[in-house]
């Protein structure tokens, strides 16, 4: 079962009622949430939590340690088959859509592009900034712009380079037929009223930021170019470690930034014509889906 939704939306909340109910563990598809670094300002399950319930896939990595998606996909459906040997249901549970694609529908064969492209897009990610590489995809590619986390460089970068290799969209060779999995996905997916959703966000940016994200940050800033801190939670505190604003707008951009990455998880996650929608409140409802899927 998967339990997907955008950040602060509640899920882990009911995946631990989940997973006590159906006695079983969770696997982690926010790629945020792997790096044992990134404490503050990912939201992780906080100790007790863990300590209720096996989680698999959260602290698992160092920032300093290569990963993508793919081994991501390779490493949970290897996973997934001990889980079901003990377990009739196991959670899938996260906002990172790219990931959660990985394990439910597997991956569309993207062509092999000329490697000088990738060269070129990083020379100009470091001369340029990223703003350069989000008006760039903006324009080759609008559908997969509105789904990205366009503060992510490697996953622009990624599109951009098939998009000028191939000369055809990204977000075409992302819509072709699903691989077939060994076990059948229940896709539930989280949401909550605008207002709310948009409060909770700024409650939660208010909390890390009294835990210490910012002190996490700058222990954390002479690795900055690091992949896995390419994030918002991070990147806007960069900006301000390196001059470019005050505490005031990086505080500001931090919840404006979330407010957008939340959107763009609903966008993503709204393409799913398989998922069932529910507030987080509603146990029973999604209980009850669980059931009748069963039958």
């Amino acid at each position: 079962m998967v339990i997907a939704g955008p950040t602060a939306v509640g899920k882990t909340e009911i995946c631990l009622k989940l997973a006590k109910i159906f006695q079983t563990e969770i696997i982690s598809s926010d790629s945020r949430q792997f790096y044992r670094e990134t404490e503050i300002g990912t939201a992780k399950p906080t100790v007790n939590e863990m300590a209720e319930v096996k989680h698999h896939f959260v602290n698992s990595l160092s920032i300093f340690d290569m990963y993508d998606v793919r081994k991501f996909e390779i490493e949970t459906l290897e996973l997934l088959e001990k889980l079901f040997a003990k377990h009739d249901l196991v959670i899938l549970t996260g906002g990172s859509g790219l990931y959660i694609d990985a394990i439910c529908f597997g991956f569309d064969e993207i062509p092999n592009v000329d490697p000088s492209i990738r060269e070129q897009l990083i020379l100009d990610h470091k001369e340029k900034g990223i703003q350069n590489l989000q008006s760039r995809l903006k324009n080759l590619d609008p559908v997969y712009f509105e789904e990205v986390d366009i503060h992510n460089p490697q996953r622009l970068m990624r599109a951009l380079e098939v998009c000028i290799g191939t000369g055809k969209l990204y977000s075409s060779f992302r819509k072709k037929k699903k691989n077939t999995r060994f076990f059948n996905c229940i896709l539930v997916g989280l949401e909550r009223d605008r207002e709310d959703l948009y409060e909770r966000i700024d409650r939660r940016m208010d909390s890390m930021i009294t835990e210490g994200i910012f002190e996490e940050a700058e222990k954390l800033f002479t690795h900055r170019h690091l992949n896995a801190l390419q994030t918002v939670g991070y990147s806007e505190i960069f900006g301000y470690l390196e001059g470019k604003y005050d505490r005031e707008e990086a505080v500001r951009l931090l919840k404006r930034n979330s407010r957008r990455y939340a959107k763009r998880q609903m966008t993503w996650f709204k393409k799913y014509s398989e998922m069932k929608w529910f507030h987080p409140s509603d146990l029973q409802g999604i209980l009850a889906l669980v059931a009748n899927t069963k039958e």
